[in-house]
């Protein structure tokens, strides 16, 4: 498995076919393959070797898929920087995997300053927008514009393609080492469950960096299709470019679809064109479900369910399980069924399968399972044993082996399709003086699927407030893993061995849902 031969396969039967369309700027595959060969010999040129990574902290764009494209076609590896972390915690996964070289676009230049301060090793930043490059950092163009294409090194295989980082137990991120197989095979398990549109466009609004994106990219390059990209999420740019560009496929979360569905000029476009939504990172609620096919009643609704762990691809529910007897049934709210080229199980704590119909943990294996963590020997013995990838999520399979998870196993908030764990949060409210204790658990969120909410502890004689912790929060991590309630509590439910019973902390918000996690 090498992931350029899908560039290199479209430029030599589709050269001239639309590659990527962003804004006003269109690529053919021909123009995109010579971008890709000379950006891969700029990068060279920079110092780059066989295995280096190289970063970006950048909304979407063309250049974030040539980016990828290039760094594979130096033999080298993505590091995608989350772009809604803070400057610590992107520094973190900078130095925990020796990036050298980070590529920034306009939105993330006011970041540069503090990443070049606190870095150990900091990298050499190239820009990638379309004003003047700052005097300090080399340019995305210049570079492309100056530099002769190289051939393909033909990476491939067990290659380390990419490093992404996902939150981490204890407080720390934790990059996930996915080879060129690794996310290759999801591709094609994906395309196997849902084979894709001859001559298709696909709409990406799901950021690039995390790998919902970057997995639903991967299948448009192996399916030799257009990439219609957009920076992120807007409404009305959503709506607009599927009209304007009979965009045909696209993939949202949940809180996307929410905010697209409720808009209140969403009946004003023309959406004909769009014949599919995949809808991942959490299960939608039913009610949306329900009012998306009201308001397009041709749509070929699917879900999947995975993690950055399994490159992401896990399960799939295909649109047959979101028809109008499959809602009634209730198979719209399992995740559907283990792919094609992967084993899934449930089991009890000692990896014992369980009958059907009794919640354990899911285990997964495949050619997808990632190679590990970088450089956390201890975290990597804990999620893959014996080549079993040990999700955290609890479920259970009925006879025809649909998947219906009803419980996270691992201390873990999945909100607007972010995935935040607990410690992280905890970590930074602890840094408060005046925080004696606390915990951070998910409670329901109509808009979010889990809201994340403190219960705090605090010091004797001080008196906190919710945004004074909010406040401290958003110093140490990104905005959306800082509380939005905070609870204040004089004691907290502890066990016999001193710990915190989360169980406690999440019954009352928890009673009465359908759903035990979202």
């Amino acid at each position: 498995m090498h992931l350029t031969l899908s560039l290199q396969r479209s430029l030599q039967q589709t050269p001239d076919r639309l590659a990527t369309i962003f804004h006003d700027r269109r690529r053919t595959f021909r123009e995109m393959a010579d971008r890709v060969a000379r950006l891969a010999g700029a990068l060279r040129s920079l110092g780059m070797q066989p295995g280096d990574r190289v970063g970006m902290l950048a909304l979407n764009s063309d250049r974030y898929l040539e980016y990828v494209m290039a760094v594979w076609w130096n033999a080298g590896v993505i590091n995608p920087v989350n772009i809604r972390w803070s400057v610590p915690e992107i520094v973190y996964s900078l130095d925990d995997c020796d990036t050298r070289i980070l590529i920034v676009d306009d939105a993330f230049l006011h970041m540069v300053d503090g990443i070049r301060r606190t870095a150990k090793a900091p990298p050499l930043f190239i820009y990638a927008g379309d004003a003047e490059p700052p005097q300090d950092m080399a340019s995305y163009e210049q570079l492309i514009d100056e530099a002769a294409p190289v051939p393909d090194a033909g990476s491939g295989g067990s290659d380390l393609a990419a490093i992404m980082y996902t939150g981490g137990t204890t407080g720390f991120p934790k990059g996930v080492m996915l080879s060129h197989t690794n996310l290759g095979s999801a591709a094609v398990q994906r395309m196997a469950e849902m084979p894709p549109l001859r001559g298709g466009r696909n709409l990406h609004v799901a950021p690039l960096f995390h790998i919902g994106g970057l997995g639903r990219a991967m299948v448009q390059f192996m399916a030799g299709e257009t990439h219609v990209v957009l920076p992120g999420f807007d409404a009305v740019q959503v709506l607009q470019t599927i009209e304007r560009e009979s965009v045909d496929e696209t993939m949202l979360v949940p809180t996307m679809i929410q905010m697209l569905i409720a808009h209140p000029d969403f009946h004003k476009y023309k959406l004909g064109s769009l014949q599919r939504l995949a809808y991942g990172a959490s299960p939608s609620a039913a009610a949306t479900v329900e009012l998306v096919l009201e308001r397009m009643p041709w749509l070929q609704l699917s879900h999947s369910y995975g993690m950055t762990e399994a490159s992401p691809i896990i399960a799939s529910n295909p649109p047959e399980n979101h028809t109008e007897p499959a809602r009634r049934s209730g198979l719209s709210r399992s995740v559907g069924r283990g792919v094609v080229g992967i084993h899934v199980r449930i089991v009890d704590p000692e990896g014992r399968e369980l009958p059907r119909g009794t919640v354990g943990e899911i285990i997964v294996r495949g050619p997808n399972v990632m190679q590990g963590y970088w450089n956390k020997p201890d975290e990597t013995a804990k999620a893959l044993k014996d080549g079993w990838l040990w999700t955290g999520d609890g479920a259970y399979m009925d006879e025809a082996g649909h998947i219906f998870i009803v419980d996270r196993m691992k201390d873990m908030i999945v909100t607007g399709g972010e995935n935040v764990f607990s410690a992280e949060v905890e970590n930074a409210i602890s840094r408060h003086p005046g925080v004696a204790m606390c915990a951070v658990i998910g409670v329901p969120s109509a808009q979010w699927g889990e809201a994340v909410h403190a219960v705090v502890m605090p010091k004797p004689g001080v008196v906190l407030t919710e945004e004074e912790i909010r406040a401290h929060c958003r110093e140490f991590v990104a905005g959306f893993k800082c509380p939005k309630t905070v609870e204040f509590r004089s004691e907290l439910p502890l066990s016999g061995a001193g710990k915190i019973l989360k169980r406690d902390l999440r019954a009352p918000h928890w009673a009465g849902q359908a759903r035990a996690v979202a």
